[in-house]
């Protein structure tokens, strides 16, 4: 079973839907899940934002930040991943922004790859907030990368490892309410 397949199966188990944003994979996330028959009852769609433009655009990333920052930082992928999440209205949303050559970008080196996932508020109060979290808030996990290979190596793996860690939040998600369901323990 592929990584995909994997993903699509704790998502339907759990009757939800994903969204994805894409930059430097172009594409590739949404192709590999969509390579999995059944993928329609839980992915919703994907974003290609290859435009620096288009990711304030079409995912609502702050513009100040990427006028300051660039396109290839762990914030914009966070806020891509929460962007693409909202206006698909899917569950989950993933993320991938980075270089994967021949070229540096935006001072940053080849190689130089964030993926992210923002999932459902977990952990928030119902009246109030935690840590400054508003109420209804994502959460969400950004992991930095420092890839190896040519073009296509660089993208086909930023594509492995953002499937790869959904499916480490969606199983620690499962864990974490069959201790809540089971009393603690």
């Amino acid at each position: 079973m592929t990584e995909a397949a994997r993903v699509l199966a704790l998502l339907a188990e759990r009757g939800q839907t994903l969204a994805v944003a894409e930059s430097l994979t172009g594409g590739l996330v949404a192709a590999e899940l969509t390579g999995v028959p059944g993928a329609s009852a839980s992915f919703r769609g994907s974003v290609t934002a290859y435009a620096t433009a288009l990711k304030h655009e079409l995912l609502d990333v702050d513009k100040n930040l990427l006028a300051e920052r660039g396109a290839v930082d762990p914030e914009v992928a966070s806020q891509m991943a929460a962007g693409v999440r909202a206006r698909l209205g899917a569950d989950w949303g993933l993320a991938t922004t980075g270089v994967a050559g021949p070229d540096p970008q935006d001072g940053q080196p080849v190689g130089t790859v964030y993926v992210a996932v923002a999932g459902p508020a977990g952990g928030v109060s119902r009246t109030g907030s935690l840590e400054g979290i508003p109420v209804g808030s994502p959460t969400g996990k950004v992991v930095p990368l420092r890839l190896n290979g040519d073009r296509g190596e660089i993208r086909r793996e930023s594509v492995r490892i953002v499937l790869e860690l959904l499916r480490e939040e969606l199983s620690g998600n499962v864990r974490a309410q069959d201790t809540e369901q089971n009393g603690g323990n």
